[in-house]
């Protein structure tokens, strides 16, 4: 198995970087853009909501190898960007830094980055601090004293707290980058010093928050088990640490050509629901009380030009519409690396959002002096005009995968829509249309990021229906609604679902605030892609839908509608699964034997639990997602069209008993995303109980 490809960058030491350009590199004019032809639909859906933006949403890290961690034009950039969250003291430096010498054996500690600069910096930003506490070569009596230092002795009022960065990568699984120093390498045993460390920190400040290191679905070490564990890391993390944790750590590179990662933020919403099917099935009582943090993201191709900010842009949006509490980019300055041409843009190859001014080895390239921003830090600064603390992303899709939209709606009743093309040479014209929002008939304010731009630019021109976005570019409409929403009742608090089956769901919500109006009734909304489908409505708080397709998952919001017919922001969302009968004539077991991380061996059972003998028997199941397929099988004929997968029975295997004959068959599986494994299967078209 390789190494993570955050390995090299974090153990960069920062001092071969110091060195000032002496001239930065002329500017490259990007390629003519042709434009398509038939514009895109993009659906904006307002009464789809999401999750709403919290306060801690925008962050990058900081690294105690950058002498300009503290400076105030570092701080000020950062302030001006939005960043909510400060991470330190950096990566995989964070295993072996100590605190109170201020040292890091074995690493590069730059002037004035010890502790007390950070967190006046963090002040200076107007950031929250997450602290990552030294598991590899530290103690929880270290980790103790710092939180007691931190907000005993200086008031800091820290909240934040890691223990340790990317453990998994200590040699337990092949590669070893991180340090640590402990005997036992174990996933087991990294869970039972988490719950020392949670104590020990707790003990002395009860407020502060710790969270523990998984890793993200289908990206390495995830599906592997190794020596006693009792399951892969997040699975024995989860199940020893759960209940004393407060939040789940988790970093993400997709790697790849430009194009390859920039595809790849489809992944987020199936990465975010098995995180929380992990936490819910393994952390203890209580999982919903867990959050998700992304401390680590960036780009393998096109770090400093537009991939990253468009990356950085989507990316974002994508986790923070999950209900992710922070994302932060690495780096805040980093190094130059390997330098090529992306779109017609000089790129240094440094993982760093602001330009560390260093020049290559032998001194022929140089970086644009220091703290000159690269694309990322106006991606960031793109995401502060679109999403602000206290707004709700709302549904939006795209008939275009070469163009990713995203909304939030926000309080005072306006709407944001950002608009990414991620074509580099194609300017795409869109046609925009609305759902449970009407824009007033206005120019709207406009933000725009092109390829190669120094900032984002503002004004207001054109409609709110119709723009058409450059190349490689970001585009954010701001639009005010059309009339006014005073008397509007308050949004329902989110649903819960009780006795969910195969058919049907009891889903009960808190109720809404009245506004100018008593409430009539709650309407209950599945979204469909960036479509709402009514599932039902009440004049009580509670309704149970049916009619609901087995082994799917729904999200769900409720909006209440007044006497006058106003109607309310959406509640935040809930998603579940439904299961399979309880009672079939058919009955499926599906096993995965091994995993190495992107592929597996399952095993499939099939079982006629029906009081008639089957002749002849065909297996169907749907994958969840694209990037998952039967690559061969064994002991039934195997195929697969897009994601429809048929399995029908040899002679040997093709009579099965009534009331319990069964059979098995196996394959090789594939993933290159997120492996949601299927939750119906149908046997000569009926729908089968899964075991």
């Amino acid at each position: 198995m390789s190494r993570t490809p955050s390995t090299a960058r974090r153990l960069t030491a920062y001092a071969a970087v110091l060195l000032l350009a002496a001239a930065a590199p002329a500017a490259v004019d990007p390629p003519a853009a042709g434009a398509a032809a038939d514009p895109v639909t993009v659906t904006v859906n307002a009464r789809a909501g999401l999750a709403t933006v919290p306060d801690t949403a925008l962050g990058v890290n900081h690294a105690i190898w950058d002498q300009h961690l503290g400076s105030t034009e570092t701080s000020d950039l950062l302030r001006a960007a939005g960043v909510k969250m400060l991470r330190y003291p950096g990566g995989s430096y964070a295993d072996i830094y100590h605190w109170r010498t201020h040292t890091a054996p074995g690493g590069y500690v730059a002037p004035n980055t010890d502790f007390d600069t950070f967190m006046a910096a963090a002040r200076r930003v107007g950031a929250q601090p997450m602290i990552i506490a030294n598991y590899g070569t530290g103690t929880p009596a270290e980790a103790a004293d710092w939180v007691r230092y931190a907000n005993v002795t200086r008031g800091y009022g820290a909240k934040w707290w890691t223990v340790g960065n990317e453990n998994y990568g200590n040699g337990h699984y092949g590669s070893a980058w991180e340090a640590d120093d402990h005997p036992d390498k174990s996933a087991s045993q990294y869970a039972r010093l988490v719950v020392e460390y949670a104590d020990a920190m707790k003990a002395v400040d009860p407020s502060i928050k710790v969270g523990a290191v998984l890793t993200m679905p289908a990206n390495w070490p995830d599906a592997l088990t190794a020596g006693a564990d009792p399951g892969p890391w997040n699975q024995t993390v989860l199940s020893l640490a759960g209940p004393k944790i407060d939040f789940v750590d988790v970093h993400w590179y997709p790697g790849g050509t430009a194009a390859e990662s920039l595809a790849r933020t489809a992944h987020l919403p199936d990465a975010a629901w098995l995180l929380r099917q992990q936490i819910a099935r393994y952390a203890g009582p209580d999982p919903g009380r867990i959050g998700i943090s992304f401390t680590e993201l960036n780009v393998g191709a096109g770090q400093n030009t537009q991939p990253g900010a468009l990356f950085l842009a989507d990316a974002y949006s994508g986790l923070l519409e999950q209900g992710v509490f922070t994302v932060q980019w690495w780096n805040v300055h980093n190094g130059i690396g390997t330098v090529s041409e992306v779109a017609g843009q000089t790129d240094y190859g440094d993982f760093g959002m602001l330009s560390s001014g260093g020049c290559t080895a032998d001194g022929s390239i140089c970086e644009p002096p220091f703290n000159t921003p690269f694309a990322p830090y106006h991606g960031l600064s793109m995401m502060n005009l679109f999403a602000r603390a206290g707004d709700q992303f709302v549904r939006a899709g795209t008939d275009q995968p070469l163009v990713t939209a995203h909304a939030a709606r926000r309080p005072d009743g306006s709407l944001a829509v950002l608009l990414l093309n991620k074509d580099p040479d194609t300017a795409h014209p869109v046609a925009i249309d609305y759902a449970g929002f009407t824009p007033a008939a206005e120019a709207p304010t406009v933000h725009t990021l092109v390829n190669g731009a120094s900032g984002v630019a503002t004004g207001r021109s054109g409609s709110a229906t119709a723009r058409t976005l450059p190349p490689y570019s970001l585009t954010t409409l701001v639009l005010r609604p059309a009339g006014t929403a005073d008397g509007r009742p308050g949004a329902p608090g989110r649903p819960t679902a009780g006795a969910v089956t195969d058919r049907t769901a009891a889903l009960s919500w808190p109720p809404a605030a009245p506004g100018g109006a008593p409430i009539a009734k709650y309407e209950v909304y599945r979204q469909q892609g960036a479509v709402s489908e009514q599932l039902g409505e009440t004049a009580g708080t509670s309704l149970t839908v049916g009619n609901l397709d087995p082994g799917t998952r729904y999200t769900v919001n409720v909006l209440a509608r007044d006497t006058a017919g106003r109607v309310s922001w959406s509640s935040p969302p809930l998603t579940f699964a439904t299961g399979s009968p309880a009672a079939s004539t058919c009955a499926v077991r599906f096993s995965k034997d091994t995993d190495w991380g992107n592929g597996y061996v399952a095993t499939v059972e099939v079982v006629n639990t029906g009081p008639s003998a089957i002749d002849g028997w065909t297996l169907t199941w749907t994958w969840p997602t694209g990037w998952q397929q039967v690559s061969s099988g064994w002991s039934a004929n195997w195929s697969q069209v897009g994601t429809e997968v048929r399995v029908t029975s040899t002679p040997d295997n093709r009579r099965l008993a009534a009331g319990g004959g069964s059979t098995s068959a196996g394959f090789v599986g594939a993933y290159s995303g997120p492996n949601v494994l299927p939750g119906v299967f149908r046997l000569n078209g009926a729908v089968c109980t899964t075991r």
